[in-house]
Order: C-alpha cells, then structure tokens, then sequence
C-alpha cells in the first residue's frame, strides 16, 4: 500500500527567548530566523519548509508572547494571533520550570484549542532531570491532550523524533511549496535579518530595538551580489552610537553581516550600510506599514 502524502501548517509559539527561532531553524536545517539572547528578536511570522518524500511541513516561526507597550509590538502579537487561526498543528516551546505564556489572553486561547499540541520543553540541556520531570508533568496535568516532549532544539536532542510525531499528526494534503524552496521570504529579507541580527548582537540597551533595515538595491551579477541596505533609528543620538568613531562599529556590523550573508548566499557579497534616522517609527502606523508589519 503506498503511503499518502502529508502536508500542512504548523507554528510554533511561545514567550520570549524560550528557542523557538533555534527550533525552527534546526527543524529545516537553515538559518532562517534571526537567533540572539535578547527578547523580541523575532518581529515578524516567518515560515519556513520542510519537505520529504512523505510530507510538506510549512512551519512557522513567530514573535514571543508578551503583553505589547507600543504599535510595533501590538503588530507582532498580530501574528501571533495568525497562527492560532491557521494552524493544523501548534508547537508552543517552554522552558523548565515555565508555567504559563506571558499574554493572560493567549494562554486562555491555548487551553481552547481543538486542533492537536505539542509542548516542547526546550533548553533541558541548562536544567537538571527534576526539574525538566516537574515541567513535564505539569503540562500534561494543563493540557491533557497534548504531546509533551522534552528537547534541546540547540544540540539537536530528540528534534527527530519531533519531526516523526508531526508527520503521525499531519492531515493528508498536496505540496503547498516547491520541494527546493526553504521560505516564503523574499532574499531581501533574509539580508535585513542578519543585519539586523548583527545590530543586536553588538548593541545593548535601547539601540537593537530601536532598529529596523531595509535593504533598498540587491543586485546579482555573475560573481558578486552587490547590497545596498539602509539602517533606520529613531533618535540622532542613536545614529551616533550605531556608526561609533570614525565609523568603526558600523564598519564591524558591516563585516560581520557580509560574512555571514555570503554564508547564506554562497556568492562573494558587497554590501553597503546607511544609517537614516526616522523619529518614533516604532510607534507610527504609516511607517510601520512601510516597514511590512
């Protein structure tokens, strides 16, 4: 008997820097979601595919859960939102001793969910057996009807076996995706992501949320793509910081990300960087819209 295909959507939820980028990124075997130790690294819904012989997975990678204190956060609870309505299966990340999503609202909706769940308890590798058992229990008394599964997406633990518990789950369906296409986002995008993951990674305090790129010209010729991106701030100051002396921390970012970039691309990359400041974008809706969100 021939197996049929599988295919269908799956997302993946949780509160801030719980692992979901790392889980997604391990999951299609790509970097495609920006990873760092500070929240809110993830604005936007990213999808990204997974396809065998046997089944599509189009999983999604979405902002962490928090309670928003600016338009820009209440657009990335948007689509948060999105992926409760779409969802054919929802992966909702904790860590050890986590009991709750931090939006009161959302966390009521999980409970309400009919389609199937599973919790990934993620990160046991940086907790001890008692705990990651304790965590485990308490969800399965929470959500009955939910898999629970401990992971450690970052050294690839039970990631696997995860992938087969989707498929046992997933209904039958047709290819959403070309089989050689790992995203919906455009190349553009990928670049503004790593720039911007760069910025974060360098920057603290206020200057790596305060932060949006968008790259104006991508260019590929036969042996080099050329990239030229624009770093937006909200506050002269900030522009300031983010080009440093004589340009060095600009200049760093810049390396780091062109590194990187040609990783991705595998092609020699030339990329340029401006920084343009543009007051209180984070709380504009024009710009915000101009911004993709």
């Amino acid at each position: 008997m021939v197996e049929k295909f599988k295919s269908g959507f799956v997302n993946i939820i949780g509160n801030p820097n719980v692992g979901k980028s790392t889980l997604m990124n391990k999951l299609v075997g790509e970097r495609l979601s920006i990873i760092t130790s500070k929240v809110q690294t993830t604005r936007h819904r990213i999808l990204g595919i997974v396809t065998t012989p046997e089944m599509q997975i189009v999983l999604s990678d979405t902002p962490g859960i928090l309670n928003p204190a600016y338009e820009l956060q209440n657009r990335m609870m948007s689509f948060v939102e999105e992926a409760f309505k779409d969802a054919d299966v929802i992966l909702y990340v904790v860590e050890p001793n986590q009991k709750k999503l931090e939006n009161e609202l959302l966390n009521e909706k999980l409970h309400r969910l009919k389609i199937p769940i599973i919790i990934l308890v993620n990160k046991i590798d940086l907790s001890n057996q008692a705990e990651v058992e304790e965590t485990v229990d308490y969800w399965h008394k929470q959500l009955p009807k939910a898999d629970v599964l401990p992971i450690s997406a970052l050294n690839h633990f039970n990631i696997d076996f995860l992938l087969e518990k989707i498929k046992n789950l997933l209904p039958e369906g047709p290819m959403y995706y070309p089989e050689d296409q790992l995203t919906d986002k455009s190349e553009r995008f990928i670049v503004n992501e790593i720039i911007r993951e760069k910025i974060l990674e360098n920057y603290e305090q206020e200057i790596p949320y305060a932060v949006e790129v968008v790259t104006e010209r991508f260019i590929e010729e036969e042996d080099v793509i050329r990239i030229y991106a624009d770093i937006y701030v909200e506050r002269d100051s900030q522009k300031g910081i983010l080009i440093g002396h004589q340009g060095n921390s600009l200049s760093k970012i810049g390396r780091e990300a062109r590194l990187e970039i040609q990783d991705f691309f595998q092609k020699k990359i030339f990329l340029k960087l401006f920084v343009k400041v543009k007051k209180n974008w984070r709380k504009n809706n024009r710009d915000l819209e101009h911004f993709g969100y």
